[in-house]
């Protein structure tokens, strides 16, 4: 498998195609003060280039810090940085292509928090969202989605088992369910307002309509990894192009499981390129049969869907990175570029 060794901070470099000749690519790079984990690209047309990244310290004080690439200078430059109690597990800020709306960036750790972010950059806390009204605590959020047709939505999921619905204009719940059996580890949007996924440690995937909570489907189960022990699921991403598709990662895993809800189940491909386990997957924004998977095998990986059923046996294109990847994020408003974390690196490549 052809690969490519990261390039300096803004030189120009080779990804590998494995159908065509290597292409020469963009690639710049952001070194941060400590370990990134959450990362979340901006949508708006005046920031194409603004990413929000989280750091991973296991101690109370934790940052999210805001990059801007400045395409003169070929370099980032911090924008503005906030404090933030516990490490976020996810970071993105609202999918607002047009800019109608406030700009703001959501981050869950211990609470869902909302942060306005002013014309200079300098982010300040919104709100603080607790469902919890009988006591200050609340069970850790694993995960949320804003959903993209109604901005005003985030659901969260939660280690307590439940998924909660936010209406963020009212500061208040719309809905809150026990989701699973066990912790529930990730929550995604369809392309739609009311139907959402969510996947957790009972080694289920969930669909549910908000029009209609009295019963949720289960589309997929993992298998069990020994007698009585289910496999987690733990990341789950919804296919914006195609709603029918979702992908899935088992914790401990080096195989992605695409699904089609239409045959529930049976998986309509496992993607099987990486040798170690993966942490994170996203759809392309603009294209309904490709996908990026990142592992802890330092790669990237690129897969064209479009030959299922038949079996998908090679990725189009590979991106070695310096260290286990934790995470990837396609660029919706600039479907050509893809970030990626390492370490305590922060990449956007051009494909």
């Amino acid at each position: 498998m052809a690969a490519l060794e990261p390039a300096d901070d803004h030189k120009k470099a080779e990804m590998y195609s494995f159908s065509d000749e290597p292409k020469k690519k963009e690639i710049y790079s952001y070194h941060a003060p400590w370990l990134i984990y959450g990362m979340g690209w901006s949508v708006r047309p005046d920031k194409r280039f603004r990413l929000a990244i989280g750091s991973f310290e296991e101690e109370y004080t934790n940052m999210v810090r805001i990059v801007q690439l400045d395409q003169e200078k070929q370099a980032f430059v911090e924008t503005g940085e906030l404090d933030h109690p516990y490490p976020t597990t996810k970071v993105m800020w609202i999918p607002d292509q047009n800019a109608t709306h406030s700009d703001l960036l959501a981050t869950t750790g211990d609470y869902l928090r909302l942060w306005h972010v002013a014309e200079n950059g300098t982010p300040r806390l919104e709100c603080l969202l607790n469902n919890n009204k009988n006591t200050e605590f609340c069970s850790p959020l694993t995960s949320f989605d804003w959903n993209e047709t109604d901005p005003s939505m985030i659901g969260t999921s939660s280690i307590d088992t439940t998924c909660t619905i936010w209406d963020i204009t009212k500061r208040m719940p719309k809905t809150q369910l026990i989701a699973h059996d066990k912790e529930v580890y990730d929550i995604a949007f369809a392309s739609g307002v009311h139907v959402f996924a969510s996947v957790g440690a009972d080694g289920s995937m969930r669909l549910f309509d908000l029009r209609s909570l009295e019963h949720s489907t289960i589309v997929y189960e993992s298998s069990e990894t020994a007698p009585g022990t289910i496999a987690p699921l733990i990341r789950l991403a919804w296919n914006k192009q195609d709603p029918n598709y979702l992908a899935t990662v088992t914790m401990d895993s080096s195989k992605v499981v695409i699904l089609d809800i239409r045959v529930p189940s049976m998986p309509a491909a496992i993607l099987d390129g990486h040798t170690h386990c993966v942490n994170a997957l996203s759809w392309a924004p603009h294209s309904s049969c490709h996908v990026c998977t990142a592992a802890d095998d330092s790669q990237a990986l690129i897969w064209d869907l479009s030959q299922m059923p038949r079996p998908i046996e090679d990725p189009i294109l590979a991106y070695r990175a310096e260290a286990e990847v934790n995470q990837v994020q396609w660029s919706k408003s600039q479907p050509d570029w893809i970030a990626i974390c390492f370490n305590k690196t922060l990449q956007i490549l051009r494909v």
